[in-house]
C-alpha cells in the first residue's frame, strides 16, 4: 500500500513520510444528523456514524433564492498517498504543522487515504504550511 508515497524513503522535515495532496474543487460543509439517518439524496462525500449521531461531509449546495446562507464552508485537500495502517504519525505529520499555524482542520480517514478540510478562507495558508512542512500540494 505504500507505493503512492513520494519516492521511497523520502521524509518531510518532521521525519514523517512526505505526503501528496490535491485540492478538491468545490466547497464542503460538515453537518451533524442527531437521529443518525443517512441523507436520502445520496449527495455526500463522507458519512461517519458515532454514538451521538451521524456526521455528514458534503459539497455546499447554493441556497434557494431568498434563503440566507449561514453555511460554514471548508476546502478539501485529498491525500494522494496511501499508506500502511500501522505507519505511525501520518495524520499528525499533516495536522501538527496546521495546528502550529492555528489553521483549524476536520479530518476524515479512509482505508486508502485522508481528507483534510480547512476553512475556505485559510486554504492558501494551509497550502503554504503543508509545503513548508515538506508535503506536496497541487491545485
Amino acid at each position: 500500500m505504500t507505493d503512492s508515497l513520494a519516492a521511497p524513503g523520502t521524509r518531510a522535515p518532521s521525519g514523517s513520510p512526505v505526503q501528496r495532496f490535491r485540492v478538491l474543487s468545490g466547497e464542503f460543509t460538515v453537518e451533524h444528523v442527531k437521529d443518525g439517518r443517512v441523507p436520502a439524496d445520496g449527495d455526500w462525500r463522507v458519512l461517519h456514524r458515532a454514538p451521538e449521531g451521524l456526521t455528514v461531509v458534503r459539497e455546499v449546495r447554493e441556497p434557494a433564492a431568498g434563503e440566507e446562507d449561514g453555511t460554514e464552508r471548508w476546502s478539501g485537500l485529498y491525500g494522494e498517498t496511501s499508506h500502511d495502517l500501522d505507519l505511525p504519525g501520518v495524520v499528525a505529520a499533516v495536522t501538527g504543522p496546521l495546528a502550529a499555524a492555528a489553521v483549524p482542520v476536520f479530518v476524515s480517514s479512509s482505508f486508502h487515504s485522508d481528507l483534510v478540510l480547512v476553512p475556505r478562507e485559510r486554504l492558501a495558508e494551509a497550502r503554504a504550511v503543508l509545503r513548508a512542512a515538506g508535503h506536496e500540494v497541487t491545485g
